[in-house]
């Protein structure tokens, strides 16, 4: 299965793609970052992200796309942005028949580190050693869209409803799995898909 992460942003959108195989092995397939100019009116910003994606979903031909779900912050203009980057992610997958899944920060770092409250420098680390990258994906927004789709591929399908399919999860998946359902029972974090 081939999973298209993507760190949605209007002025470096990080794209990742990796093959997830059997047994969850995960194997890097390329990373890059599509840039906006800031100087550039908003329409032809989105339009030069849009069509970085659809090139890089023609090229790579991605079985799910996964994108990181956008947050609340300070900066309203930045989270306009991200949020139409993570739309435009969203339409090119639609028009290709792709599924989308969207998973926060904190699910992602759940996943590829145990810990959702890891540090970038952490995260980084880990996707390195996860995909056996001999050095640190850059710039940080590549770095996220791997994790993102890392964090798709590793997600825990049915966790925890016992039998055989909570054997095969990881210590990692596990956490992330109680730590979702306990935040679902309070109303807080929806899983992707």
């Amino acid at each position: 299965m081939i999973i298209f992460g993507v760190d949605p942003g209007l002025t470096r959108c990080g794209v990742g793609v990796i093959e997830a195989g059997i047994g969850r092995r995960l194997s890097f397939i390329h990373v890059d970052v599509i840039r906006s100019d800031p100087h550039t009116s908003q329409d032809l910003r989105l339009l030069t992200i849009f069509d970085g994606l659809t090139s890089k979903m023609d090229r790579f031909k991605p079985d799910a796309v996964s994108i990181e779900r956008v947050f609340a912050q300070s900066n309203r203009n930045t989270v306009l942005g991200t949020a139409q980057a993570a739309g435009l992610a969203m339409l090119a997958a639609a028009q290709r028949g792709v599924p989308v899944a969207l998973h926060t920060p904190t699910e992602a770092k759940l996943a590829i580190s145990g810990n959702g409250k890891a540090d970038k420098p952490q995260v980084e680390r880990m996707v390195a050693a996860v995909l056996g990258l001999n050095a640190l994906p850059t710039p940080a927004d590549a770095a996220d869209a791997l994790s993102i789709a890392i964090c798709h591929a590793l997600r825990p399908q049915g966790a925890l409803q016992g039998g055989e399919r909570e054997q095969h999860l990881t210590t990692a998946q596990r956490q992330w799995a109680i730590a979702t359902q306990r935040a679902q029972r309070r109303g807080g974090v929806r899983g992707g898909m």
